[in-house]
């Protein structure tokens, strides 16, 4: 689904006002638009402007945009020649403080690797905690530079080279013998990636010059993929899937640990409750441990997961220490201010890859949480809690994440939904493959248990009449059978028919209520599925890569309603093609005045990939998963949802060579955005000797006149330091006006 700004203006008519906190007296004719690095406030109330003046100039960046002030017939011209940056590069006015980076000292451990969501709970005016995630390991930069950070090294080249003499990809490495070198060697490397993923705490505070520095506090902690093994932090666990945990025996595989969890990984990005608790969100564990579940909820082996690597990735890294899989891909709450807090899971927010969770927590109602599974096909979800929110900022809330109901989304097409149960009775209704854009749909196996790809009616047809309810899937008594689904969420909701999406990634709050989710792409995945071409579709009716923003509304404004109402405000793609200048949509921020800051996440081999020619040698179509070559670098964006320039996309920042912008989060007095830059350099690695390569690149102007562009792009990333031959590392960094005001 294409928007053009019109539609975007008709959608929000009624919503500015109800957006923004009415804290200055206006004039009701004008419209009002507020947003932070706007100037000085007083007691943190909201500030406003009478009309939507920004307060950055928007940065020039790689591909002529509706938003740049170029006339079109000049921006061929303007956009000749562009010369890539490796820096987070901000508008004129503007500064960034690294405040940690990979290898820095945290507690008893390390500031870990790929820093993604963010989160700062201030205990004060200009101090406060931190919470940082740490996603994954890139294995190319991580390897370059862990000597030289980390201070020891590893076996890196034995292990390449046992794998190279096998002649094999991959090696279950859990069935090694404990006395075969090879799985040693596996086993220490094992260790520093899974050390260096999961969730870290340190304390902050602002000095008067208005920069960020690290206090060093004794709540200064890391939670770790491996925390428990060794240390006894285990991390706890609520909810009816600890009934599975518990299991001595079963069908699958049991760690034998019971309700006790070793570690969290893959921590995406997440969400800060109202009380003053961080969500960190568990995305893509299926690369270090099986996904798949048994009848009963528990794991397969860990043999199911074998160790392998690629230029980017390092995968089944939990399976020699015996992980189960089924305690992975959770929701981990944790209190930043408690230093022996080291973090729950908690059940009945369903397992699947988390990417965020948007929390809605109103005195006299239902605590609802809100979260999405980021693959092709992914389902949004809703949880609702049994009990009723006293006080919104008491933290006795968590305990009402105990008892309730998880649901999954059905989106119409006419702009309406609904949400299904995912319980024991709610009917198996799996969609017809016809509106699935890669005509497959995953479902749960049975009775071998994992799963089996549907791609004919007739398996369909043969699913429902031997299963009619979810509760024939699962095997147990009622709370383990309501464990064992909550633990194969997404596959189960695949049976009832929710409505499979275009990889829902964010999931953010408005001021009113409202509900922003940001789908990064459309396309479709082999292996995970794809879209419903219904609801996510490009203007030709066909799978749409560049991604979209949409807008939910619960009925009545009812947290806990059945029924919502729900409109596309931002697609991303070029501007002659109607989209907003940008490529798939991932993290969200929503300042005080309801406006949308959004960061970009491009595969990191697409990233100013040359474009010469929008066609192939055999004049086929350039694919729209290429294309994305042509938006150069990781982006950030701001869209004002009021005011005279609602419904437009202002380009703030571009990042560093081959990183992923992530995790934007406003302090309170909204005048830092804290940032994280993840994975610099992740597939070149260090550039050495200030390389960089001259690309040609078919572009457009926003009016759809071709022109060819030259631009001189850096081979690798030599950030934060940006010294030649220095090896790129993740970092956190705090931006803010050099004057020191509002942003």
């Amino acid at each position: 689904m294409t928007i053009k700004r019109r539609d975007f203006l008709t959608f929000l008519g009624g919503m500015g006002g109800a957006m923004l906190f009415d804290a200055v007296p206006r004039n009701p004719n004008i419209p009002r638009f507020s947003m932070p690095f706007m100037g000085s406030e007083s007691s943190n109330q909201a500030f406003a402007a009478n009309s939507s003046q920004l307060s950055f100039k928007s940065i020039k960046g790689v591909m002529p945009l509706v938003t740049d002030a170029i006339a079109p017939s000049k921006q061929s011209q303007a956009y000749k020649n562009v010369e890539v940056v490796d820096d987070l590069v901000l508008p004129e006015g503007f500064v960034y403080d690294v405040i940690a980076a990979w290898g820095d000292r945290v507690g008893d451990s390390r500031f870990g690797y790929n820093n993604d969501y963010l989160s700062l709970v201030e205990t004060n005016n200009n101090e406060g905690y931190l919470t940082v995630n740490f996603e994954y390991i890139s294995r190319t930069p991580w390897e370059q530079a862990y000597e030289k950070v980390i201070g020891k090294s590893l076996p890196f080249k034995e292990v390449d080279a046992a794998l190279k003499a096998a002649d094999k990809q991959e090696i279950d490495v859990w069935s090694l013998a404990d006395s075969d070198p090879l799985k040693s060697q596996i086993a220490l490397i094992a260790k520093e990636a899974l050390t260096d993923v999961g969730i870290g705490v340190i304390s902050v505070r602002r000095n008067p010059d208005g920069k960020w520095v690290r206090t060093n506090s004794s709540a200064d902690r890391r939670i770790t993929g491996l925390s428990g093994l060794e240390d006894g932090r285990y991390l706890k666990s609520t909810g009816p899937a600890v009934a599975i945990f518990r299991k001595e025996k079963g069908l699958g595989y049991t760690d034998q640990l019971g309700d006790r969890i070793i570690g969290t990984f893959h921590n995406c990005a997440g969400g800060t409750s109202p009380w003053g608790t961080v969500f960190s969100a568990e995305e893509n564990y299926q690369e270090f441990v099986p996904e798949a579940v048994m009848a009963d909820g528990t794991s397969l082996s860990p043999s199911k997961k074998k160790f392998s690597q690629d230029n980017i990735d390092l995968f089944g890294v939990a399976s020699v220490f015996g992980l189960a899989g089924n305690k992975y891909g959770w929701m981990v709450e944790i209190d930043p201010a408690n230093p022996n807090d080291y973090g729950t899971k908690h059940t009945w927010l369903g397992r699947f890859r988390h990417e965020a969770v948007g929390i809605r927590a109103e005195a006299g109602k239902p605590l609802v949480f809100y979260s999405g599974c980021d693959r092709r096909g992914g389902h949004l979800y809703k949880f609702v809690s049994t009990g009723i929110v006293k006080d919104p900022k008491d933290k006795a809330n968590s305990k009402l994440l105990e008892s309730g109901m998880l649901y999954a989304a059905k989106f119409n097409a006419d702009g309406t939904g609904s949400w299904i149960a995912l319980k024991t009775s709610t009917a198996i209704n799996p969609h017809k493959l016809d509106v699935l854009a890669g005509k497959m749909l995953p479902l749960p196996q049975r009775p071998q248990g994992g799963i089996f790809k549907a791609t004919k009616e007739e398996e369909l047809t043969e699913f429902k009449s031997k299963f009619k309810t979810l509760g024939d899937l699962y095997t147990g008594s009622d709370r383990e059978k309501q464990g064992a689904i909550l633990i194969d969420a997404h596959y189960a909701a695949n049976a009832v028919g929710a409505t499979c999406t275009a990889r829902p990634e964010d999931t953010k709050i408005a001021p009113d209520g409202s509900l922003f989710i940001a789908f990064t792409s459309g396309s479709i995945s082999s292996s995970d599925g794809s879209p419903d071409l219904r609801i996510f579709k490009g203007a030709d009716g066909k799978a749409y890569e560049y991604g979209w923003i949409m807008r939910l509304n619960e009925d009545a404004n009812k947290p806990e309603a059945m029924n919502f109402k729900w409109s596309m405000v931002a697609t991303g793609g070029e501007p002659a093609e109607g989209g907003l200048g940008f490529a798939n949509p991932d993290n969200l921020a929503i300042d005080r005045g309801g406006n949308i800051w959004m960061v970009t996440d491009i595969s990191s081999d697409k990233y100013n990939l040359s474009i010469p020619n929008r066609k192939d040698k055999s004049d086929k179509p350039i694919s729209q998963s290429n294309l994305r070559g042509l938006y150069g670098n990781s982006s950030i964006w701001f869209m004002p949802t009021s005011g005279t320039d609602m419904g437009k996309a202002y380009l703030f920042g571009f990042g560093p060579m081959e990183c992923e912008t992530t995790g934007p989060f406003f302090s309170r007095d909204q005048q830092t955005l804290f940032l994280s830059v993840q994975h610099p350099g992740e597939v070149t690695g260090i550039r050495k000797d200030m390389a960089f390569e001259s690309r040609k690149f078919a572009m457009r102007t926003t009016t759809g006149k071709e022109f060819m562009q030259t631009r001189k792009v850096p081979i690798g990333s030599n950030w934060p330091s940006r010294k030649p031959n220095d090896s790129p590392k993740p970092a956190v960094v705090a931006i803010r006006k050099i004057d020191n005001t509002a942003i």
